[in-house]
């Protein structure tokens, strides 16, 4: 995209900028434009087929070839506008934190169609790996009367989180926690044990997209050793007799569902909506006996 005396509408810009992520392999080219134009200008995505032969400004072309330049590299479009939709929230993501998954969604979607009846409970719930803290805040929205919070060993994963909660304007409280080491805040009652931990192996990292690999946390998506993580999960969700909502790899979900069977004979293996085995959910019986 030249500095020269071209005037630029929105048309010509969704069209050159759409045919020019095309050739750098970005993923969603036309979304890609869109968002980036909806975001300088300050309107609706769906706007800007309002205003296909509005003319962008010099100062609006230089806020937008920055952006095109860090797509075209393939940083993840979360990442240059700086947010992510996520339900019904509004959440900020840095490259700290991962960019929340549609999955993940269906994880929390799950969650809330299962505990339907449980909306007026005064139940406590606790995300483990919570990053952003796209999955309590938006839990918490749903059901308002419920103790919230989440927990993560990343300082500034915490600091993101915490402001994603203020920006939601929801009461979610997060503090700082390790998977490893679980039983420090065994303390506490938990009725609800929601995660999606580091799921990916190494072994797996030529799988990834260039866009995860080179933009979004390591820490937050490799684990030498998943399943050893989701036992300790499992473990301390069956010392406090409390139900679990996991999202899984594929690859490894059953493995998963087979370790929560030995402490949760209710526990169900199901699928994402492209099919895939993703998550594993408990009723709130361990080995048998209703708490």
């Amino acid at each position: 995209m030249s500095k020269s005396g071209r005037v630029w509408t929105v048309l010509a810009m969704l069209e050159w900028a759409t045919s020019y992520f095309t050739k750098k392999k970005v993923p969603d080219p036309r979304l890609s434009i869109e968002w980036i134009l909806a975001e300088t200008l300050g309107i609706k995505r769906l706007d800007l087929y309002l205003q296909f032969d509005r003319p962008l400004s010099s100062a609006e072309l230089d806020k937008i070839r920055p952006l095109v330049k860090r797509r075209a590299a393939h940083e993840p479009l979360q990442y240059i506008t700086g947010t992510a939709e996520f339900m019904n929230t509004t959440i900020r993501v840095t490259p700290d934190v991962l960019i929340p998954r549609i999955e993940t969604e269906q994880l929390a979607d799950l969650l809330l169609e299962r505990t339907g009846h449980l909306e007026k409970e005064p139940l406590r719930l606790i995300d483990i790996g919570t990053g952003s803290g796209c999955l309590p805040i938006a839990i918490k929205k749903n059901r308002p009367g419920w103790y919230c919070a989440g927990i993560d060993i990343s300082d500034k994963a915490l600091k993101l989180a915490e402001e994603n909660a203020s920006l939601n304007e929801v009461d979610v409280h997060f503090f700082k926690g390790d998977i490893e080491k679980l039983e420090s805040i065994e303390s506490e009652r938990w009725d609800i044990i929601i995660s999606n931990p580091p799921y990916i192996t190494e072994n797996e990292k030529n799988e990834m997209h260039p866009q995860v690999l080179k933009y979004e946390p390591t820490l937050a998506l490799f684990h030498h050793a998943p399943l050893e993580l989701y036992k300790k999960i499992i473990e301390f969700a069956a010392s406090k007799n409390a139900r679990i909502f996991l999202e899984c790899n594929h690859k490894t979900a059953s493995q998963v569902h087979q370790i929560a069977s030995e402490y949760f004979p209710d526990a169900e293996l199901l699928k994402d909506l492209d099919g895939n085995h993703r998550f594993v959910v408990t009723g709130n019986r361990v080995n048998g006996v209703a708490p």
